[in-house]
């Protein structure tokens, strides 16, 4: 990059549920988005991933299918197309202030519309509110989804590209609004996040980032080994 380079930035601070029992997720992110760029701002994109399991979404229009001799329930029910509920559902997106604001989604997509141009070196801060119902990740396909095990009744939830994020305002092409289609990835937009995941007690997280209360949440045998995965941490960072 030269002296002229920029780049946007988006924080985040997400507070998210997971309900076992209807295998929902139900989320609220304020969102702060920094304009760095040189460029005045109408409106934002943001990328609802989880859209592309909608029936009429462009994945499930362009993937291609053939029928063999012998096929699993699940896979002529890919063929036939889903009909479950499926998809972003959003509550609301209001300013900081609590002021309703317009926005179109397009499958994947959602268009914002700013209630005043944000200038080049301004922020502007709101806030969504959403939920979807969680897909069968063994049937669906996909990255996000359950798993279930019926031998102990349990679901697996693997979580990915599941909440409401920025896309990428580049020096090269400006907005990023092309189509999720989960045979690809996107560029995100820098920044910071802050989440908050409230799961049932006998449920354990694994995530990236930092954990910051530890203490509360996990046993002690468990704080145990963390305690001692951060020492050799520090040993080896020392050596």
């Amino acid at each position: 990059p030269g002296p002229k380079y920029w780049q946007q930035k988006a924080d985040y601070e997400i507070n998210v549920e997971i309900d076992d029992v209807k295998q929902r997720i139900i989320g609220a992110e304020p969102v702060t988005y920094f304009n760095q760029s040189p460029d005045p701002l109408t409106y934002l994109w943001m990328q609802l991933d989880e859209n592309e399991h909608q029936a009429k979404s462009d994945k499930q229009l362009f993937n291609s299918s053939k029928m063999r001799e012998q096929m699993s329930a699940s896979e002529l029910q890919a063929i036939a197309g889903f009909t479950e509920d499926a998809g972003v559902k959003i509550a609301k997106i209001t300013t900081e202030n609590g002021t309703p604001l317009r926005y179109t989604i397009n499958q994947t997509m959602m268009r914002i519309e700013l209630p005043k141009i944000l200038q080049p070196g301004e922020r502007f801060r709101y806030k969504v509110e959403w939920s979807y119902n969680i897909t069968d990740r063994m049937v669906r396909g996909g990255r996000g989804g359950y798993e279930y095990f019926p031998e102990d009744g349990n679901d697996l939830y693997t979580m990915s590209q599941w909440y409401p994020r920025l896309c990428v305002y580049s020096d090269f092409q400006g907005w990023q609004n092309h189509q999720f289609a989960g045979s690809g990835e996107f560029a995100l937009t820098f920044g910071n996040f802050k989440v908050a995941i409230t799961v049932p007690a006998d449920h354990v997280v694994l995530a990236t980032g930092e954990g910051q209360n530890y203490q509360q949440v996990l046993s002690a045998a468990q704080l145990a080994r963390w305690q001692k995965a951060q020492t050799s941490k520090e040993v080896t960072e020392i050596v």
